[in-house]
């Protein structure tokens, strides 16, 4: 059992989860707004062992080497690298610090999204029909940029509904093959591809000048990663040329881009976080639970 466990920032636990904290840490402390800076951050760990946060915050090596008690860092936020991660892993390890995340736990929800937001586009339900007529998706070729567990989920529901599925990603996979996926090179998706979905993990950019001028004019372009998966200074320029569509469920999504951005009739941003559901955040809980007892049996 931990002495102190404290969550420097709201962490997303149902309230059963926030419960059962308790079985873990004599002393639990849980904060209910997101710290200003790495001096707040220091000041709320204090003589913590265990410490929990979520995307919004940074552990960096200037926090970790002044919180001398800490044997234990949860992730409450989708933990894909060490390189992405907003806590310096490599430093925790030289420390004796144990760093555990999750990830894969609203995926079904931006599954949703993308549906709602194409099937509406096609149809005409609550935005102008993007064709003369309502049109469904069956036969649309649709490219997927990163073939993870997210963006399998998509092009499984996409295929479904009857969506010729191309993708790029580090190497071929079987699986995607045996169902008729078809692995293709990034400038040739692009240019083949009348929808393109980029599911990569946090700071992979793949979409530069060259990789939108290949994608060209008339399409459309989602992008379900946790930030941009492209340079935000190439999106805006292509986003204003004739007849291109970008959707995203959070501004950060769309990276750096001009505050008249959003303001474009052809962005659509809901600034909400599609995977945020009911049933995400009680998997996410299930999932922190998890590697807390791992630590703490450990």
């Amino acid at each position: 059992m931990f002495r102190k466990l404290t969550a420097i920032e709201p962490v997303g636990l149902v309230p059963a989860a926030e419960q059962e904290l308790h079985q873990y840490a004599k002393t639990v402390c849980l904060f209910s707004d997101i710290p200003a800076n790495d001096e707040e951050i220091v000041r709320r760990i204090g003589d913590s062992d265990a410490v929990l946060l979520n995307y919004t915050s940074r552990l960096n090596r200037a926090v970790i080497e002044r919180c001398p008690n800490l044997r234990y860092i949860g992730m409450c936020c989708s933990l894909y690298s060490e390189e992405s991660a907003n806590v310096d892993i490599p430093c925790a390890r030289e420390r004796g610090i144990q760093v555990l995340g999750i990830r894969d736990f609203g995926d079904k929800g931006v599954v949703e999204y993308v549906l709602h937001e194409l099937i509406d586009t096609f149809h005409g339900f609550d935005r102008p029909c993007r064709f003369d007529a309502p049109r469904e998706i069956t036969g649309l070729k649709v490219g997927m940029v990163g073939l993870g567990v997210s963006g399998r989920m998509i092009a499984d529901a996409l295929q479904l509904l009857g969506a010729d599925i191309a993708y790029y990603c580090r190497a071929p996979k079987p699986d995607a093959e045996a169902a008729d996926m078809r692995f293709t090179p990034l400038k040739q998706l692009l240019q083949d591809s009348e929808v393109v979905c980029t599911c990569l993990n946090k700071n992979v950019l793949l979409l530069g000048e060259a990789e939108f001028e290949a994608l060209g004019d008339g399409k459309i372009l989602f992008n379900t990663s946790i930030g941009p998966g492209f340079d935000s200074a190439a999106l805006n320029r292509w986003v204003r040329r004739p007849n291109n569509l970008f959707f995203c469920d959070t501004a950060a999504a769309a990276g750096n881009v001009p505050s008249d951005f959003f303001e474009l009739s052809q962005v659509c941003c809901r600034r909400v976080s599609a995977g945020r559901t009911s049933q995400a955040f009680e998997l996410l809980s299930q999932k922190v639970l998890k590697n807390l007892r791992m630590a703490v049996e450990q």
